[in-house]
């Protein structure tokens, strides 16, 4: 899908833009800033507010995800995962049916979609419903290089948007879920799911972790639709017995054999959390939660966010 250039703005002051060859030019006289591609990938980066260049991404150099050899790249795909997200698809399925019921066209951004989130091939693949996959990495899905603490899109220009796995790494999340807020219409949907007890796992972009009220406030101005846990207790155990494991070794080679070894001997953890991710008790325990909200002129007081605590004390 090509990118709808009628809900496109400038990162910089926020007005439109224009194609020129193969740039997107900025139509504001007093800005007037130029925004190259690359791999036929419009690069929108406000660089005077965000920790990447333009130059990286015309290099290809790597921010979050790394190239890996080939050989470690089969013996991972084909090792047993330690994550599982028990959540992800019945969401984004309730998620798909609130936005068919909306006039057409109804347009979805991806923030962090460079590779495809889970549960959310069904949606990606449904015809009604346009989806724009942005991220400050190059991956496989990557249709426009951005920094979500800058979209570069106008207000009110989408039905939703799905941030998953995305704001542990940015470095304001506060000012990321301002700008999500911005770029939905007035009665946009949020889906978002975001750690609460996951180790470091983004090297240097890695910077952040939300309880469930934590992450409610995030969304404080969104009135929620639902909320709960995404990844539970079972993956936080193995995640946490496998950096354990690691954590004896400063070797690549030996880090990565205690990687392995973890996810051969503690990966049945995991499943668990089909049964935990349901009791309330596990808030307190989890890997990780969801939030599905719609966007609202109305602010949850810190009053109410304190008396929804529902963990197991």
């Amino acid at each position: 899908m090509s990118l709808p250039l009628d809900v496109m703005a400038c990162p910089i002051c926020g007005q439109m833009l224009a194609h020129q060859d193969e740039q997107l030019v900025c139509q504001s006289p007093e800005c007037g800033h130029t925004f190259p591609s690359s791999r036929s990938v419009p690069i929108l980066i406000n660089e005077a507010n965000s920790i990447f260049d333009t130059s990286g991404f015309e290099a290809d150099e790597e921010t979050f995800f790394r190239s890996n050899h080939p050989i470690h790249e089969w013996i991972s795909e084909h090792l047993p995962d330690l994550s599982c997200n028990v959540s992800a698809k019945r969401n984004l399925e309730t998620l798909a049916q609130l936005l068919k019921a909306r006039q057409k066209p109804v347009r979805v951004l991806v923030v962090g979609g460079g590779v495809v989130g889970a549960g959310l091939d069904e949606l990606l693949e449904d015809s009604e419903i346009e989806v724009v996959e942005t991220d400050a990495s190059w991956g496989p899905r990557t249709q426009l290089i951005c920094d979500a603490h800058n979209l570069p899109f106008k207000d009110d220009a989408f039905d939703a948007v799905i941030v998953q796995a995305v704001l542990e790494h940015v470095l304001d999340p506060q000012r990321c879920v301002e700008e999500i807020y911005r770029v939905l219409k007035a009665d946009g949907l949020v889906y978002a799911d975001t750690p609460f007890i996951q180790q470091v796992h983004g090297r240097q972009f890695d910077f952040t972790r939300f309880t469930r009220l934590g992450h409610r406030r995030l969304f404080r101005h969104f009135e929620e639709v639902e909320s709960g846990v995404t990844c539970g207790p079972g993956m936080a155990l193995a995640w946490t017995a496998r950096y354990f494991m690691m954590s004896f070794f400063q070797s690549k080679r030996l880090r990565s054999a205690a990687s392995l070894a973890a996810r051969c001997s503690l990966f049945w953890l995991k499943y668990f959390d089909y049964y935990l991710a349901r009791q309330k008790a596990s808030f307190d325990a989890a890997s990780a939660f969801f939030f599905i909200g719609r966007k609202s002129p109305a602010i949850l007081s810190d009053r109410e966010l304190i008396a929804d605590y529902q963990g197991g004390f």
